[in-house]
């Protein structure tokens, strides 16, 4: 099953979202001012200070399922797998060439992503096309991400949204999903948040870790569906464990509240440390407050001065966390600020040298040492 890049509440890429094996990580939302509403619990801060909102899109670019084509292809789809992608090519032509809509749609995925041959999106279009025509809800997805980009195709939303809503239809669950926003969009289908809280939710229960993320924002928000905290929290608890950045910050933040779930200040930072670790400038931030009130976590400016100095490099600056840090030595900020030069490796200077030992929480790789 193809998968999705991740969004942060319902921000769409390039309005859709493209499929883990593409390449391209960028992401824009289309939607007007007055139908977007906050990247779920990312505008609330904790209450030691402010942290403005942070986009995270983290891919899988080989993640294909062997439900995807079938027993029809077994032999292409076995190379395909273990990457002899030429061999999948021509093992599936034949099959293809006599109308197998799963061997068409195995070739559009090499064509599309370029694996083994060069990246011809013209190509992809043209098998996806024969694969969609024959009922294959994969390759009517794949279709519509083209027709949505403008990849291989001339560019055309209303004809990606129609072959979305094909898809969604066949019970493609990336198609749902993908429709979910089509409706919070609300130009090329009409504008309907309880149908896109429907799709969505379908996509999370199906397991696709981007819905649970944006389901969680929209049971946050009450955008849908009615508020319900308490299933918001294990929808960013999923998310989170999926592996979802966005969702770490966001689950984080819900066991530091303990909104919808029991108040857990130590699985705050564990989650918190997590996403500043992925370059999550928030979760950089919001770590080094922690750790320099000491709170779920043993106290620690230099550390919390490093965390800071990495948030800052991302163009996050927080006075609050400022104030926290003013009484740190002036050896202790030169040690910081040395280790967040070099970050994630160790500083090879003389500066390292005078380093204390760290501490799990200091250490880049080390899940932090929490407080009882």
């Amino acid at each position: 099953m193809s998968v999705a890049r991740s969004i942060a509440g319902l921000v769409l890429t390039a309005l859709l979202i493209a499929p883990a094996m593409a390449q391209d990580n960028s992401f824009i939302d289309l939607r007007p001012k007055d139908v977007q509403f906050p990247d779920n619990m990312e505008y609330e801060d904790l209450p030691i200070g402010p942290v403005p909102n942070e986009l995270e899109a983290p891919t899988d670019p080989q993640g294909v399922s062997n439900e995807v084509f079938g027993p029809r292809v077994d032999e292409a789809f076995g190379a395909f797998q273990r990457g002899y992608y030429l061999t999948a090519l021509n093992l599936a032509l034949p099959r293809a060439k006599n109308g197998d809509h799963a061997a068409q749609t195995l070739i559009g995925e090499i064509y599309s992503k370029g694996l083994g041959v060069p990246e011809d999106p013209k190509a992809a279009a043209d098998w996806y096309a024969m694969a969609s025509k024959s009922g294959d809800p994969l390759a009517t997805f794949e279709l519509a991400l083209l027709y949505q980009d403008g990849r291989g195709v001339e560019k055309d939303r209303k004809r990606a949204a129609d072959l979305f809503k094909t898809a969604a239809d066949a019970g493609n669950m990336m198609a749902k999903y993908n429709l979910g926003l089509l409706y919070i969009e609300g130009i090329y289908v009409p504008p309907n948040l309880l149908e896109a809280a429907k799709l969505i939710k379908e996509a999370a229960d199906a397991g696709i870790a981007e819905a649970q993320y944006d389901y969680a924002g929209m049971l946050t928000e009450g955008a849908g569906v009615a508020p319900d905290l308490v299933a918001a929290a294990e929808q960013f608890r999923l998310a989170a464990t999926a592996g979802i950045v966005a969702a770490e910050v966001d689950y984080a933040t819900v066991l530091y509240l303990g909104k919808g779930t029991a108040q857990d200040r130590p699985g705050a930072v564990k989650w918190y440390h997590k996403a500043a670790e992925a370059g999550n400038p928030v979760a950089q931030n919001r770590y080094a407050k922690l750790l320099a009130a000491g709170e779920g976590v043993d106290a620690s400016l230099e550390d919390a001065a490093m965390w800071r100095s990495l948030a800052r490099r991302q163009g996050l600056n927080d006075p609050m966390l400022d104030k926290l840090l003013v009484s740190i030595r002036p050896e202790e900020l030169t040690r910081a600020e040395e280790r967040a030069r070099f970050w994630p490796s160790s500083p090879p200077t003389q500066v390292a040298e005078n380093q204390p030992a760290a501490t799990p929480a200091a250490s880049a790789s080390d899940a932090p040492k929490v407080s009882p």
